[in-house]
């Protein structure tokens, strides 16, 4: 397995589909152009939503880029090893032009050469169903009947809502080793940590109607996410999210500022983890002009600096020290975000100021 920073992989991933046609775009902004139902973007494919549906993008059919998303749904459950609220999706998109044998032969290619992950510590799962999918992972990766996994669940079919543009999931699964509890998707202990989805490739190729009845859709497109942060998870071989190079230096500001050990006693881990992932979304979420106020997206964000703030008191920090840990949330991001250090005494002077 080859051993690459966040930033590297990152810039893999755009070269490789930038080799094969993709025209590459900027990520969007964390608040939504046209979309009023959520304060958020939320994965890869929301800013692209009206180009699923036919509209003309006018880089063109084949689209490549890193999305930045904020998720705050599960809000409470940050501060444990693995969930986080701000997080970059490696995409791929295809509207109307290629389908599923070149998304798969360049997912395949592209973890397996570039990233180097080992062949026999992979498995993938289709919708139970989709014989083509089946068919073209078996002849391009050759894996045992084991390791493609059929699931009939909606777990591998994603549909948008009660109408709209549907299709069925093909996932990469990454095998952490026996020495972690879990099994393969589909198994009863497919909630463990052993088996870990690291790529999902979505094949939209039908409609739901109003009425209740499903068709063709009239453009078959290719929507695929990879989550950057899992994805070094597996290539630099660490434990957890908050391991990785660049979540790493700034948990480590964090026990530097705080003058508390990590992994050392559970309570303090938590209050570590949960102000490196609040930082790091409130400092994004001002780069995109957010600010903190008592409604909306505004709101979000001032619950983040102020969870954030209250567990540094845990920490037993004195005075204000959010923006002295943005400056290492810039420093680690500005190579793919050159925003964040042309806004920085803006973010800087916000966080104070809050």
């Amino acid at each position: 397995m080859k051993s690459l920073t966040t930033t590297e992989l990152r810039a893999l991933f755009l070269r490789f589909f930038g080799e094969r046609g993709h025209t590459i775009i900027p990520s969007a902004s964390l608040i939504p152009e046209n979309d009023p139902t959520v304060l958020f973007t939320t994965a890869g494919m929301h800013p692209l939503m009206p180009y699923l549906m036919g509209a003309a993008h006018p880089a063109g059919v084949r689209l490549a880029d890193v999305q930045k998303c904020v998720r705050t749904g599960d809000i409470d459950e940050v501060g444990d090893a693995s969930h986080l609220t701000f997080f970059e999706m490696l995409g791929n998109f295809s509207f109307g032009d290629y389908f599923k044998d070149d998304a798969i032969a360049w997912a395949w290619e592209l973890v397996t050469k570039e990233f180097g992950l080992p062949k026999d510590r992979l498995a993938v799962t289709v919708f139970h169903n989709d014989d083509e999918a089946y068919n073209i992972w078996k002849k391009v990766a050759g894996l045992p009947d084991d390791r493609i996994i059929r699931i009939a669940t909606k777990d591998n079919f994603w549909q948008m809502g009660d109408t709209g543009p549907c299709g069925p999931c093909s996932e990469i699964f990454y095998d952490h080793g026996p020495e972690v509890w879990g099994g393969l998707p589909g198994t009863p202990e497919e909630d463990g940590d052993r088996w870990i989805e690291i790529w999902n490739l979505v094949f939209d190729q039908f409609e739901d109607l109003p009425d209740g009845s499903r068709i063709p859709l009239k453009q078959k497109c290719i929507d695929t996410g990879m989550g950057l942060e899992r994805l070094a998870v597996v290539v630099q071989d660490v434990d957890s999210i908050f391991d990785v190079d660049t979540i790493q230096a700034l948990r480590n500001k964090v026990c530097e500022i705080s003058g508390k050990e990590y992994d050392k006693d559970h309570e303090t881990d938590v209050s570590i983890r949960l102000i490196t992932d609040h930082i790091r979304s409130a400092t994004f979420m001002i780069s995109d002009g957010i600010m903190p106020t008592n409604e909306g997206r505004g709101y979000v964000l001032r619950r983040l600096i102020r969870r954030a703030a209250r567990h540094g008191r845990k920490l037993g920090i004195d005075g204000a020290f959010l923006a002295e840990l943005s400056k290492t949330v810039i420093s680690e991001s500005k190579d793919g975000y050159p925003e964040l250090e042309e806004k920085k005494e803006f973010i800087l002077n916000v966080l104070n100021k809050e």
